[in-house]
């Protein structure tokens, strides 16, 4: 909490309270380096559990929810702001402002990648480190360049789809993002999620999402960045993980053996195991090993 005194700390812990009821911020650990996780499209900071808790011991661990996700305040929800990925950032930005952080590492996932890594171009001495879970820049072919993994005509029948029917298209495409088809209470679940979600307020994040291009951001990323890629990710293809790679100046890319495009719920173990290292071999001065 902050501990200014005076009217000003009145003011000061008034909006500590907006922001933390806004986005639901929920704070646990018994460190004091926090350490952000950001979710992706569809989700809530309830993705996280198999993955956040493990850090509890070193970290202060920080989960939360966009505004219009999960338990955010919904009433919060401005369609102007939030018509691209900058009013997103601003809310990390606000969280970490709020809270007077300075040496954040944010762990996000998907768009909450993205979202973060735009936060740390606009204000990089909040944050120490990014981990970049399946992130993309851009997610349309912009051939023969670059390989985003969709036509700008695909994207567009997807919602299409949400406008003509919210559920089929739930129930579509939530298989098509978790893939482990082997495992189908995996996409249950990320469908549930989907669903728990106001449609309106779904369609203008998914837009915001999927019709973004922040390829010419990357080179902008003055933070050390470990960007982790999953196999047979259908969002996020190995093309996007490398170009991201080749962008931020002095990232790390960890190609991982899990699948799809959801590592830290459908394998936590990995996801974990990746982080941990990462982490202890920047807190030893050493690098990742090649």
């Amino acid at each position: 909490m902050l501990k200014n005194p005076g009217k000003g700390g009145l003011l000061l812990n008034a909006q500590l309270e907006y922001i933390t009821a806004r986005n639901n911020v929920n704070i646990a650990g018994s460190g004091s380096q926090p350490l952000i996780f950001a979710h992706g499209f569809g989700c809530d900071q309830h993705m996280w559990r198999f993955v956040a808790p493990t850090f509890e011991k070193d970290y202060r661990v920080v989960l939360f929810d966009f505004v219009g996700s999960g338990k955010s305040d919904k009433t919060a929800y401005d369609p102007e702001r939030y018509a691209d990925l900058y009013g997103y950032a601003q809310d990390v930005l606000e969280i970490c402002e709020a809270h007077e952080w300075s040496n954040a590492i944010l762990v996000g996932h998907s768009v909450g990648a993205m979202i973060g890594l735009l936060a740390a171009i606009r204000k990089p001495e909040y944050f120490d480190r990014l981990i970049l879970v399946g992130p993309s820049p851009c997610y349309i072919n912009d051939l023969p360049d670059y390989i985003g993994g969709f036509e700008l005509e695909e994207l567009h029948q997807l919602f299409e789809i949400m406008d003509q029917n919210f559920m089929g298209w739930a129930n579509y495409l939530a298989p098509i993002i978790m893939g482990n088809a082997e495992r189908p209470e995996l996409s249950r679940e990320l469908e549930e999620s989907f669903c728990s979600t106001d449609p309106d307020i779904a369609r203008r994040f998914a837009k915001a999402t999927f019709l973004s291009d922040y390829r010419a951001e990357l080179s902008q990323v003055r933070v050390p960045a470990l960007i982790l890629q999953s196999d047979e990710d259908v969002i996020a293809p190995l093309e996007v993980g490398a170009f991201v790679h080749r962008q931020i100046p002095g990232s790390e890319l960890q190609l991982m053996d899990a699948r799809g495009h959801c590592p830290h719920v459908s394998h936590p173990e990995e996801t974990i195991r990746l982080i941990s290292s990462y982490l202890s071999h920047v807190s030893s001065g050493m690098e990742l090993p090649r």
